[in-house]
């Protein structure tokens, strides 16, 4: 049977190939070349990026902390104060700051892609890096929040008021809540390729708001509350760590590698 041809002219079927939606395919090689990127990367420019991202970050929780202090006790008032949360995201992404839970899906996809040894240990290494990194810049900002008298005490009333009820769950809560915070910072990730810039706002926007709204745990930004909680004496640095930390490290790690890279690798591996 002979091959049935298009009515349309060449303008049109350009226009009609504009319009198709990006391939999976091609977003999956965009992703997989940043990390390949991310993982060619010095220490210093990693250790950097990654202390301004967990300083960065912390204007999360301040800006939690300022709609809380003038917000009455309602039903609604969360809803509302956890309009601050992508405050801290929207600096450190439109920024190309390293955040932790980003690596948990750019260098991944080139580790699904060639899973050898070099790959696997540059991989340990970037993560090494930028989550130390992460922790020392969140707790230079608690530091700076609880001694550094940078905001009006009633705002930091606010913000020890938010860090106490982020540091009273329960480890099994971090971790099980970190897994769709991980899921959704992960999606991020994924839809940024093919956003212009009022997309990428927009899309932040949504998705960390709903991390804020549904009082998920972030590994990264609930670390500046803990911390905040530790140097005013409300919690030791061991529960920090045992309790928190490491369990919505866990749970971030494994919604965004174990959940959402591996899918969405599953999906391109055979074109790929």
């Amino acid at each position: 049977m002979p091959e049935q041809r298009s009515a349309l002219d060449k303008a049109e079927l350009a226009q009609a190939e504009e319009m198709t939606g990006v391939k999976t395919s091609v977003i999956y090689e965009a992703i997989r070349a940043e990390g390949d990127h991310e993982l060619s990367r010095s220490f210093g420019a990693l250790w950097w990026s990654g202390i301004a991202a967990g300083v960065a970050i912390s204007l999360s929780v301040v800006s939690m902390g300022f709609l809380h202090t003038v917000l009455p006790d309602t039903s609604w008032a969360p809803a509302v104060i956890s309009l601050g949360y992508p405050v801290g995201f929207l600096i450190v992404i439109l920024g190309r700051m390293q955040l932790f839970t980003e690596n948990t899906v750019t260098p991944i996809l080139s580790l699904f892609h060639r899973p050898t040894r070099r790959n696997f240990i540059r991989t340990v290494r970037l993560w090494g890096i930028v989550f130390s990194a992460n922790m020392m810049g969140c707790f230079l900002a608690a530091a700076l929040l609880s001694f550094g008298h940078i905001v009006p005490a009633p705002h930091m009333d606010s913000i020890l008021t938010i860090s106490r009820h982020y540091g009273s769950a329960t480890a099994a809560q971090h971790l099980t809540w970190g897994m769709p915070a991980g899921f959704l910072i992960a999606s991020i990730v994924w839809i940024l390729p093919r956003m212009d810039t009022g997309g990428e706002v927009l899309v932040i926007l949504i998705m960390t708001y709903m991390i804020g709204l549904g009082g998920l745990s972030h590994v990264v930004a609930g670390s500046t509350e803990l911390f905040v909680l530790v140097l005013h004496g409300d919690l030791s640095p061991f529960t920090a760590v045992g309790k928190a930390i490491l369990p919505a490290f866990l749970g971030n790690a494994l919604g965004g590698t174990g959940m959402f890279a591996a899918l969405t690798y599953a999906q391109v591996r055979d074109e790929v």
